[in-house]
């Protein structure tokens, strides 16, 4: 059923045409994903949908009494309300309903058969299960605490950061559960572990949503219809991101000259999402089935939990990714001893880590970790509080989200050529202004605009562009998907990833991080962990750990007790118990051999130094030993179990 209908709706703003004669429905329990270039009119659209903007032609139709809310991009609250006050504020409604309706029952009691008060108990039933309104204090601690706002529930709302006051204002939003959820870039100012906690909650509301996003595992993930705003009309595609690509490329390849560009960079995303979106699904179904089937297997075999948290734990450890060649690179930052405290907390302690050419590393981590403080270090912007920072002699190019690089009062033209004339210099190639900046998705008619006049989104996409003109050895990038439409992030993409220097990116779009970097610094408690992996693969590793502690836990025993109950059932000999204590970092240690070994064999200038048949042989080698001491280990582990 259609909640809101637009028939043949028009609307311009000046000489732009953001909706021509266009024909929309959002339909009951859809999700739909807005899809298209800033600018583009997607904003406009939410608006129309929920009555704030007046159309030039045409019919909004909505269903009667149907409630739509819309998440503000700076949500306003009561001077006076603590966080935790504002969240039962905006749930007033169904608190009220909850009270009317504890007093309607009370006076049932008396009138058994009074038909207006049997009514009335009856729609507000309907209402607070509509809402999910039973236990809904509950569901504002799950808020408080997985949104981050625990720590300043007894804040005034207004005294938080804009993000802050932004995540109070979702939350709130998400609560009231309105009949149609609008939503403009939800997962601004959320980490991964937010985000995901937001889709699981969306998901599971089972909700009407219309919603913008450049998350791309996000939009695949929750919609369950794409539409693409492009030149004021409006283009349905089913399901997510990846079958959104697909199907654009059919529409677009009998255009194969005119959008040759488009349809070489839609080819190419299409492929790594093939390779690795599709690949991902596949394999985190397979890792849901190995959870379900653990819980029965582990009630007759608790000792598949250790063993299984084990492997995952040794996966997820970091070893020496550039194998034999890493000392071969130019090294451009080196970190001895890092350690940094602020307000008390720690955000880091012993950091050991070298930064070398061609190295493009993903700083990730929860909202508060200290990410952000450490590329104020690297930059000498911040002082470590102990340990030492040596950097080479290079150019370091930054982007952060106050675009400090860019002036509101000049016009694009002069911001690019501050000294006349009318072409630059880009990576040894003479350009006129128009020729690069086209690359970057702006018309001719913008350069003479001042850049006061853009929106967010273009002066993020124009301090990208102005950034890229200059020759660096390395690019330090804090948040740089913030505000860019997915058209937009392609064209960084690109040009991220046929940079020779090194790139050190904070940011927490797990598909941007996963498709440029190939290390990563994850922040864990305290540490900085360096491991060589999607960060994707990295975040499932994690969870599916989380999940096996909650394994233990339903099962009521910790494995500290086990092993206690086993250790009494079953006496080991001593080179048993030499085995179950040595030969787990035995295999650790041959397992990142194996991967030098492998990494030397793909490296022409190290195999043609040591030569293949060396190198084949230690890697054959290697592999026996590993082989024979996973059996061994596993044989006594199973063995200390039974």
């Amino acid at each position: 059923m259609a909640l809101i209908d637009l028939i043949e709706v028009s609307k311009k703003f000046g000489d732009k045409i953001i909706l021509n004669e266009t024909n929309f429905n959002v339909n009951e329990k859809e999700r739909i994903a807005i899809i298209g270039k800033n600018g583009g009119g997607k904003s406009t659209l939410m608006k129309i949908l929920r009555g704030e903007c007046e159309i030039d032609s045409g019919r909004v139709i909505r269903q009667n009494s149907i409630s739509i809310e819309m998440l503000a991009q700076s949500p306003k609250f009561n001077d006076n309300l603590s966080v935790k006050d504002a969240l039962n504020y905006e749930l007033k409604e169904i608190f009220d309903a909850r009270d009317e309706y504890e007093k309607v029952l009370a006076k049932i009691s008396n009138e058994h058969d009074n038909p207006e008060l049997l009514h009335r108990q009856d729609e507000l039933v309907k209402f607070i299960e509509s809402k999910d309104g039973w236990n809904i204090e509950n569901k504002i601690e799950r808020i408080l605490d997985s949104f981050g706002l625990r720590e300043y529930e007894n804040r005034l709302v207004n005294s938080l950061s804009g993000g802050e006051i932004r995540r109070v204002a979702l939350g709130a939003l998400i609560l009231k559960k309105p009949d149609v959820l609008l939503l403009d870039e939800p997962t601004n100012h959320l980490d991964v572990y937010m985000v995901r906690f937001l889709e699981e909650l969306l998901l599971a509301s089972n909700q009407t949503i219309v919603f913008i996003s450049h998350d791309r595992y996000f939009i695949d993930r929750l919609a369950t219809r794409s539409v693409e705003i492009e030149d004021g009309a409006l283009r349905s595609f089913d399901g997510g991101y990846a079958n959104y690509l697909t199907k654009k490329e059919e529409i677009l390849r009998s255009l194969a000259k005119s959008h040759e560009t488009l349809i070489k960079n839609l080819k190419s995303e299409e492929e790594w999402l093939r390779r690795g979106v599709k690949a991902r699904l596949k394999r985190n179904e397979g890792r849901k089935q190995r959870i379900l089937a653990m819980r029965e297997e582990a009630k007759k075999n608790p000792g598949l939990i250790r063993r299984v948290k084990l492997e995952l734990e040794r996966a997820s450890k970091s070893f020496n990714g550039g194998g034999l060649n890493q000392n071969r690179k130019k090294m451009l930052f080196e970190c001895k001893n890092l350690s940094k405290t602020i307000d008390n907390k720690v955000l880091f302690s012993d950091f050991n880590a070298r930064v070398l050419q061609g190295e493009r590393i993903g700083i990730v981590g929860r909202n508060g970790s200290g990410k952000s403080t450490m590329l104020k270090i690297l930059l000498g912007e911040l002082e470590a509080d102990s340990g030492v920072i040596n950097r080479g002699e290079i150019k370091i190019g930054y982007f952060d989200q106050s675009r400090k690089s860019i002036s509101d009062d000049k016009s694009l033209i002069e911001l690019f050529c501050p000294n006349g004339g009318d072409h630059i210099m880009v990576r040894g190639r003479n350009y006129h202004v128009y020729g690069y900046l086209k690359n970057f998705l702006f018309p001719k008619e913008f350069l003479d605009k001042p850049v006061g006049v853009l929106s967010g989104g273009e002066k993020n996409r124009l301090a990208l562009a102005l950034l890229f003109t200059k020759e660096y050895d390395c690019l330090i990038l804090d948040e740089p998907t913030n505000d860019l439409d997915i058209a937009t992030i392609n064209i960084l993409e690109e040009y991220l990833l046929s940079f020779e220097g090194a790139i050190l990116i904070v940011s927490h779009d797990r598909y941007f991080i996963d498709k440029i970097t190939n290390k990563l610094w994850a922040y864990e408690n305290g540490k900085i962990e360096q491991i060589y992996m999607e960060y994707s693969e990295y975040l499932d590793i994690e969870e599916e750990l989380n999940q096996l502690s909650d394994i233990e836990s339903e099962l009521g025993q910790s494995i500290e007790t086990k092993e206690k109950q086993k250790t009494s059932k079953v006496k080991l000999t001593y080179k048993q118990n030499q085995i179950l204590q040595n030969h787990p970092a035995l295999i650790e240690a041959l397992e990142s051999r194996i991967s030098e070994l492998n990494h030397a064999l793909s490296t022409p200038e190290i195999y043609q130094k040591i030569g293949l048949q060396t190198l084949f042989e230690e890697l054959e080698e290697k592999k026996g030993e590993l082989n024979s001491l996973e059996s061994e280990y596993f044989e006594v582990l199973e063995l200390s179990q039974s």
